[in-house]
């Protein structure tokens, strides 16, 4: 495995290159404005008391509040923490959002919670970063491992720590808490709309073109949906357990996996990750966890267009062959940036207290990801860059500009 703080500093590195920035700029660039480490206890069901760490990193707060996901997973760690938060303040100022960048999580297996003990091990850990987080300081959000119930226990202890009801503290939320419509498929609704311009500047006709995708979760399955209504055809899907091939159409296959809990459903063809990821398609999606796409597999990878619904799916070295044999890739800080793009929206629309359409939402969010996407399309054209350093060096050039403008103090 890659280190994620590495892969991300090195890429911060290039676009600190890239864009001639000094030495000064660098050090502010490449240091976490706030980390948090915590204790988090949870007692089980059984009586028994367990310990567990959390973190919360605030990255950047120069453009506005911070902004990210809350993750639940065993092997997160402060370094993984810093990296996502750090990729997460180059987003926000791709995209042109006014926040910084910020991570979280709890290092455990949130399958083995039950509802009671989630909701326990929730709260605990939003007591213990409280004085950290806010509407006007740092907004939390779902993230692996988590989802809108985490969310809507994250806003009531805050609320009641507050004494009044806070629902711009994070967002994520049920609808009927202040949450947003369009909120829940607006990662992979991006990643679609990436899909679709990508194929388009390589000249393909989006009609029928074929689509893999390694992952199955709120990212891939929506990005698939999303896709299928589009007229593209999904001809491979995996999770965690391996893949499948030969399903009619997504629904199908999602229907048996809510049924089931796995893939196998009567009449498709089992694939492995690395048989998926080598399939001979237009588009591959990976949708799952980091370093999916590494130098030991990315030189079999016959897509045209990678779209990256996940954080960090690609390795340097991975991105080294990817680039050589021209395989256009949209990076992972554009092509997943639905998530924020709307959370975003959804925390303006808790702030005015009056709440938008479905189609308002899904134009806003089309009109943000065709702007940032136009935009790194023309810096990797005039630049003579990869698509992942012209993102970088966009989102970069934004954050030291507004450190330059603010200053130091005192």
């Amino acid at each position: 495995m890659e280190s994620a703080l590495e892969t991300a500093r090195a890429q911060l590195r290039r676009a600190v290159e890239l864009l001639e920035l000094t030495e000064n700029d660098w050090q502010t660039l490449s240091t976490p404005r706030r980390i948090l480490e915590v204790a988090v206890p949870l007692r089980r069901d059984n009586g028994n008391v367990e310990m567990y760490k959390g973190f919360r990193v605030q990255y950047s707060t120069t453009r506005g509040p911070s902004k990210g996901g809350v993750r639940f997973h065993p092997t997160i760690d402060m370094d993984e923490t810093v990296a996502l938060a750090m990729l997460m303040t180059w987003k926000c100022a791709l995209t042109n959002l006014p926040y910084g960048g910020a991570k979280g999580g709890i290092a455990v297996d949130a399958h083995t919670l039950s509802l009671a003990e989630n909701e326990r091990l929730t709260r605990r850990y939003t007591s213990e970063i409280l004085p950290i987080i806010g509407p006007e300081r740092d907004i939390p959000a779902p993230d692996v491992g988590t989802d809108e119930r985490n969310m809507a226990w994250m806003m009531d202890t805050y609320s009641v720590n507050a004494g009044f009801a806070v629902p711009g503290v994070v967002t994520g939320k049920p609808i009927v808490l202040g949450g947003s419509l369009g909120r829940t498929s607006a990662t992979g609704d991006g990643v679609a709309i990436s899909a679709i311009e990508a194929l388009l500047v390589k000249g393909i006709d989006p009609k029928g073109a074929t689509v893999a995708i390694q992952g199955f979760g709120k990212v891939g399955y929506w990005a698939a949906i999303a896709l299928e209504n589009l007229g593209l055809k999904i001809v491979a899907v995996s999770d965690v357990n391996g893949g499948v091939t030969g399903f009619k159409n997504v629904n199908e296959l999602w229907n048996h996996f809510l049924a089931n809990n796995n893939l196998n459903l009567p009449g498709t063809d089992k694939l492995t990750q690395e048989e998926l990821i080598h399939l001979d398609v237009d588009v591959l999606i990976p949708a799952a966890l980091a370093d999916a796409i590494t130098e030991k597999n990315a030189s079999g990878i016959r897509a045209k267009v990678i779209v990256e619904g996940a954080n960090a799916p690609t390795t340097p070295g991975g991105d080294a062959i990817l680039n050589a044999n021209h395989i256009l890739v949209v990076p992972d800080i554009l092509a997943n940036s639905g998530g924020v793009i709307v959370s975003y929206f959804e925390w303006v629309q808790d702030k005015q207290n009056y709440f938008w359409t479905a189609d308002e939402v899904k134009s806003n969010l089309n009109e943000i990801m065709m702007r940032s996407f136009r935009e790194v399309e023309e810096m990797a054209r005039t630049k003579k860059v990869s698509w992942r350093e012209a993102a970088h060096m966009i989102g970069v050039a934004r954050v030291a500009e507004a450190h330059r403008l603010r200053g130091l103090y005192p």
